[in-house]
């Protein structure tokens, strides 16, 4: 099927196999690297789950299963991608882990290396074990990062129930029970194709592209999905605690201020996040009144950073800033964001041409475009709908957007400082 973009210049060719794996194709003529991810919608808040019972694994699993997927019986797939000329990589986030690889040549057999090693999982107990090791060290070194624990403590505090506020990568303590059977459970519920997408672009011919994967998908069997549900839990719109302090040696204090969002799924998903980056800009961003206002104050300065994440069952705004003066900064923020919102057409439709602007720059990135539309496709929303859904966002939505976002019972404060 061919899915013609007018407004970004794009046709993508999407393909459903009869294995259920989503394939996307985009042809970039012109273009010397070709990027590909195959990405599942299995990320760290996925611990608990049904397949014929309930079945509830360790913190970290996901995380650690990307990790073992690159060790093979015969070799490590690091080096097979380097010996066909590819730069490699993998990432586990809350919601999805993603395999990919960039490369100029040998695109053809770089997609089937891609393809086969996701699919073809290879554990042993004495590897696994090894493995903890290695993740251990990882662990302890985010542990020493003040920039992470800032983030994860922000988080932690924000909820209440929900799995976002576990570590990615688990801890030292819950990765220790992991066991190569647990692996091999969890490859088997979230790694079936379909509940996978592989996205390819580059300068290539789709057809061909779709016989190759094809091919290679035919020649594999895949029992039937294993996944029958996964865990949904109740979480208040009100945070668990309204400040955390972490101390750690800095020599400057570091400190967010989260806000917690209530999420929405799909385009309405796609549309809540764009009408919140919209408002974070017109408040915030370095054109913004109250940005010129805290800036002459000394309270802020190019540090400063502000972020939305949404996600089906989750969503937040952050803002961030490494500053001797944190009280002055939190006090100065949330009395701004506890006054009437104003905003005039005049700022919306700059706001609106700046984020225009960025996305259009941004398609020019095959690494952008195919992490990204993975992203939103696993969502069942659509990257290149972004301009259209930027158009529709009205006044109203950027007032009923701050007035549901900025209140006090969902703000949380976290900071890192000397003890």
């Amino acid at each position: 099927m061919k899915l013609d973009f007018p407004n970004v210049g794009e046709t993508l060719h999407h393909h459903v196999l009869d294995n259920g794996l989503s394939v996307y194709l985009l042809k970039k003529t012109g273009y010397e690297k070709t990027y590909a991810t195959f990405t599942t919608k299995y990320g760290s808040i996925d611990r608990r789950f049904k397949l014929d019972d309930w079945v509830e694994v360790p913190d970290g699993i996901a995380h650690f299963l990307e990790h073992k997927m690159f060790e093979k019986e015969d070799g490590d797939v690091f080096q097979q991608f380097g010996r066909q000329g590819a730069s490699a990589n993998a990432f586990t986030s809350f919601t999805r882990t993603a395999y990919l690889f960039g490369a100029t040549s040998n695109v053809r057999e770089n997609v089937k290396t891609l393809l086969d090693f996701v699919q073809y999982p290879y554990f042993t107990k004495e590897s696994v074990e090894k493995e903890k090791g290695i993740i251990g060290q990882e662990i302890q070194m985010y542990q020493d990062n003040p920039g992470w624990r800032l983030y994860f403590g922000l988080i932690d505090a924000m909820y209440v129930q929900h799995p976002v506020k576990i570590d990615i990568a688990g801890t030292i303590e819950s990765i220790s029970a992991i066991t190569a059977e647990d692996l091999y459970l969890c490859h088997r519920a979230f790694y079936h194709p379909s509940n996978m997408a592989l996205f390819v672009v580059g300068n290539i011919e789709p057809e061909e592209m779709l016989d190759l994967i094809r091919d290679n998908q035919s020649a594999k069997s895949f029992e039937d999905p294993l996944l029958s549900a996964r865990e949904t839990v109740e979480e208040p719109t009100s945070v668990r605690l309204s400040e955390r302090v972490i101390e750690m040696d800095v020599s400057v204090p570091k400190v967010m201020i989260g806000y917690k969002d209530t999420p929405l799924a799909g385009e309405d998903g796609l549309k809540q996040e764009l009408t919140v980056e919209l408002l974070m800009h017109a408040l915030f961003d370095t054109t913004a009144p109250l940005y010129t206002e805290l800036y002459a104050e000394g309270l802020i300065d190019d540090a400063f950073s502000f972020d939305y994440t949404s996600e089906e069952s989750f969503a937040f705004a952050a803002l961030s800033m490494e500053t001797p003066h944190v009280d002055a900064f939190v006090s100065r923020i949330t009395a701004a964001l506890e006054k009437p919102l104003h905003l005039d057409e005049a700022t919306l439709e700059r706001k609106k041409r700046m984020m225009q602007g960025q996305f259009l720059k941004a398609l020019n990135s095959p690494e952008f475009i195919a992490n990204q539309f993975s992203r939103y496709a696993l969502n069942d929303s659509n990257l290149f709908d972004i301009p259209a859904l930027l158009e529709t966002i009205t006044l109203d939505a950027l007032h009923e957007a701050y007035s549901r976002l900025f209140r006090q019972d969902q703000r949380t404060v976290c900071i890192v400082k000397k003890p």
